[in-house]
């Protein structure tokens, strides 16, 4: 599920409180949910004695509304969230406090939002979960896209990091092959949907692997020059990478050519993540240049967000006990 929220990023304080609250009637649409399927799939075990206590349906409701009670937070633990969102994210912004921060807010260098009239033929590559997809756009009059979802099994998300890029690399080429692109040099776009450091447009190393993956020697590298190499070992795919960005960059970037006051893109799925357009001067991270315009689209990774302890308030045991039995426990809580 992608969420995408428009706002003015002058107003970030009252923005982040309205993604928080998006977050929020999303735990309670999954809370009315549950309760739905267990109104529509109760039934008594076939087994079960005589003597064993009945519940009815309102009764089994009831169980897991309260149960489900400790994950609804009231307005006041709401407002306290963002009080501390809002402090990591300066933190994050901070030269001096960002190798401490939890909120890395890493400058895409993406410093302008599309105007709805760009056109021309695009390749992409999505990977940010157990499946990748791959993409070939048309920007015109309107926007059309063919694509194809590809696996990527278990063992390649925890293999040799070589591994994994030619998966990528082979899945790429089956997909060239398939739409007679081969004679074509078009520009692809590599949404990369981890937390990185970027360096510059077509430049981003791995800062730390998150959603289930946990390939060695990929953490520190450079993915978009890990992603030319598994290419150039085949020899049989002709692209040029344009731009390495995360999910919610793409995001927020596809939904600002339709929607030209579109400032934060957020995603829920597999994991949750949020970026937005922000002031270079409040930037201090800024190695860019300073022309116009004075702004970067900044990629918060606010999926770290409380691993310094500061949202233990609203942590409960079932949190506690799926971060023990994950394979990055303590990390992206």
């Amino acid at each position: 599920m992608e969420i995408v929220a428009a706002a003015d990023s002058d107003e970030r304080g009252l923005s982040l409180l309205k993604v928080v609250n998006v977050l929020q009637r999303v735990v309670v649409f999954i809370h009315s949910f549950t309760i739905d399927k267990f109104k529509g799939n109760l039934q008594r075990p076939s087994g079960a004695s005589q003597e064993m206590p009945h519940m009815g349906e309102d009764d089994i409701a009831a169980k897991v509304k309260d149960i489900c009670q400790e994950l609804v937070l009231n307005h006041e633990a709401i407002k306290e969230v963002c009080s501390c969102l809002q402090e990591e994210i300066n933190r994050g912004l901070g030269k001096d406090s960002n190798p401490e921060a939890t909120i890395k807010c890493f400058p895409t260098y993406v410093r302008e939002l599309p105007n709805g009239k760009e056109n021309g033929r695009f390749l992409a590559l999505d990977l940010g979960g157990t499946n990748f997809r791959v993409l070939l756009i048309e920007l015109g009059a309107k926007c059309t896209m063919d694509s194809r979802i590809y696996a990527v099994p278990q063992p390649i998300m925890v293999g040799p990091g070589d591994g994994l890029f030619d998966h990528i690399a082979e899945c790429l080429a089956s997909f060239i092959k398939e739409r007679d692109l081969g004679t074509e040099l078009l520009p692809l776009g590599f949404t990369f949907s981890f937390p990185c450091k970027q360096e510059g447009l077509t430049k981003a190393r791995l800062a730390c692997w998150t959603k289930g993956f946990k390939c060695p020697g990929v953490e520190g590298r450079d993915v978009v020059e890990l992603l030319k190499q598994a290419i150039a070992r085949r020899g049989d795919v002709r692209i040029k990478i344009c731009a390495v960005l995360n999910d919610t960059t793409g995001t927020l970037m596809s939904c600002a050519w339709k929607n030209h006051n579109c400032r934060i893109g957020l995603i829920v799925g597999t994991g949750t993540n949020a970026c937005y357009m922000e002031k270079l001067e409040k930037v201090e991270l800024w190695d860019g240049s300073t022309d116009e315009p004075p702004q970067v689209i900044i990629n918060t990774e606010w999926g770290a967000f409380g691993d310094n302890g500061c949202l233990d308030f609203v942590r409960t045991e079932y949190d506690n006990t799926i971060d023990r039995e994950s394979i990055n426990p303590g990390r992206q809580l």
